[in-house]
């Protein structure tokens, strides 16, 4: 079978925002890129099917205490304020430079000025792919990475995949590699996130990376019932009613979701958009079309009628945990591969807790700025470039078992598996300790068995991985939820339901066929602030 064969400087593995900023400021950098994307680079992701807030704040020492200070008590005061002034500046650099380079239409506020603190995902990410195109990157479309490559001293030195419509698989060997594939949702359906299956973080431990703040992944969103249109933040203009047509109580609270969630397993549950007035209802359908589109389809108005909703979740592309990052310019513990957006931990700037985009936004901006330059320097300082190189495969489940391969379509059954251990509200959402016990026995236990068997060839290679990745993430994720024996952030345990002072550190987490977990002390200003 034909393979294509690329050499370059820096190859970035995603297709979202994070991943376009990488590739963009790589190549302005000086660097050859190359942008491997699983879906079509700039259609692909949470953020190209809707839009998005941006945390954008003009650079007013008001301003910016305010937003610093507005949610380090949500995040359990695990963020560290020195990485959110170097985000505020970089994504204030960014979001400016998309309106004088790429032209992007921001609107006009009251006073004529234009608002910069949301983005519309669509033409959004149209523009970073134009922009990145522009800048020489070498796009390959529909081409998921299967696993890195590594050299003979353990540092990266590029990535095998497949590329699904030339049905070929194809190499990169490259300098240094940015990864920016963005969280894991487990395949629930959530608009946008059937591309975010957790590779990035399979890929990284494989070569020896590190995980931070896993335990903080249970995020779930609401939804109309049987659609994957996950708008949460219009929810705070509605009025939740249990099955009966009463009014659930505390649903609209800031800890309402969890007050559906107890709800949902025993019944329906309502809600109508009925506390936003005309001007908001008009704000709302500008600012997030899509939104709409179900209900007009169905002949529903939500600001008059009830509907039925579900929570679909969206763990760690919502959460806060992902691959730890070593320095300023989100290196890892492992040379030559840097992370950025949901691939990479978001604690620095949110601690245990963000929303929907805004921090997330500003975050994928600038940590793939970062990333990007970084590993543009990183591939110049290589005696004789990527070509010289010896490597070697880093992947192992799903693509090379330990035992005797099973079926063709196996990873049908891993998948059923571990949406069976993260999907329901009692098990991951509402978590004790006994609950994260029972499920993480049955994910280590499917671990060993596709350890030992999964495998699949041509395009389900890529379905295998995707398994396993969701896996290891699982087990990443439970394994620091019961490290973490309190309640901080949205790693909230109905066992352990205040906070302790004395677990006020971050929680590091890694390993495979062995998960372990160790803590990571604060920096001194998270400990000012926290005090």
């Amino acid at each position: 079978m034909t393979t294509l064969d690329l050499t370059t400087d820096v190859l970035v593995i995603g297709g979202g925002p994070a991943a376009t900023w990488a590739a963009l400021k790589a190549a302005r950098a000086g660097a050859d890129v190359v942008l491997a994307d699983k879906g079509y680079c700039g259609t692909s992701g949470a953020t190209a099917s809707a839009g998005t807030g941006v945390w954008y704040v003009p650079p007013e020492p008001a301003a910016r205490e305010a937003a610093m200070a507005s949610r380090e008590a949500l995040g359990g005061y695990l963020a560290d304020r020195r990485w959110m002034a170097r985000v505020l500046d970089q994504t204030y650099e960014g979001v400016n430079a998309l309106a004088n380079e790429a032209r992007y239409p921001f609107p006009a506020g009251p006073d004529g000025q234009p608002l910069r603190n949301g983005l519309h995902g669509p033409e959004y990410m149209r523009r970073m792919r134009v922009r990145v195109r522009r800048a020489g990157v070498r796009v390959l479309d529909h081409s998921p990475v299967c696993e890195l490559l590594t050299d003979t001293s353990g540092a990266v030195a590029g990535a095998t995949g497949y590329r699904r419509q030339a049905g070929e698989p194809y190499r990169v060997r490259a300098g240094a590699v940015v990864l920016a594939t963005g969280g894991c949702a487990f395949l629930s359906g959530a608009l946008g996130c059937n591309v975010n299956t957790g590779d990035g973080a399979l890929f990284a431990a494989e070569a020896g990376a590190e995980l931070s703040g896993m335990e903080f992944s249970n995020a779930y969103a609401i939804a109309p019932e049987h659609t994957s249109v996950t708008k949460t933040a219009f929810y705070t203009f509605a009025t939740f009613f249990h099955e009966d047509g009463t009014v659930l109580e505390g649903a609209a609270s800031q800890g309402g979701r969890s007050v559906i969630a107890r709800a949902l397993l025993q019944e329906k549950v309502y809600c109508r958009l009925d506390r936003a007035d005309a001007k908001a209802q008009a704000a709302m359908r500008l600012a997030q079309p899509n939104f709409f589109l179900t209900f007009d389809r169905l002949g529903i108005d939500p600001f008059t009628q009830r509907f039925a909703i579900t929570l679909l979740a969206e763990g760690t592309v919502r959460g806060t945990g992902g691959i730890r990052v070593t320095g300023d310019d989100c290196s890892t513990t492992v040379p030559g591969l840097y992370a950025a957006g949901d691939a990479a931990t978001r604690e620095l700037i949110c601690g245990g807790f963000t929303g929907g985009g805004s921090h997330n936004a500003a975050w994928a901006i600038s940590s793939g700025s970062w990333a990007g330059r970084a590993a543009a320097r990183h591939a110049s300082s290589l005696p004789g470039g990527a070509r010289t190189r010896r490597t070697a495969p880093a992947g192992g489940a799903g693509l090379r078992p330990t035992g005797t391969p099973g079926p063709a379509d196996g990873f049908r059954e891993v998948v059923a598996a571990v949406q069976g251990e993260v999907l329901p509200y009692q098990k991951n959402y509402l978590r004790h300790g006994d609950g994260l016990v029972a499920a993480l026995r049955t994910l280590d236990d499917t671990w060993q068995r596709l350890r030992a068997t999964l495998y699949a060839e041509d395009g389900d290679v890529v379905r295998a991985r995707q398994a396993a990745a969701m896996v290891a993430h699982a087990r990443w994720m439970y394994t620091a939820a019961l490290t973490r024996t309190e309640s901080r952030g949205m790693a909230k345990r109905l066992d352990f339901p205040a906070q302790d002072p004395g677990l006020h550190h971050r929680i590091v987490t890694g390993g495979l066929d062995h998960v372990w977990t160790r803590r990571e002390p604060l920096a001194t200003a998270s400990l000012e602030v926290a005090s």
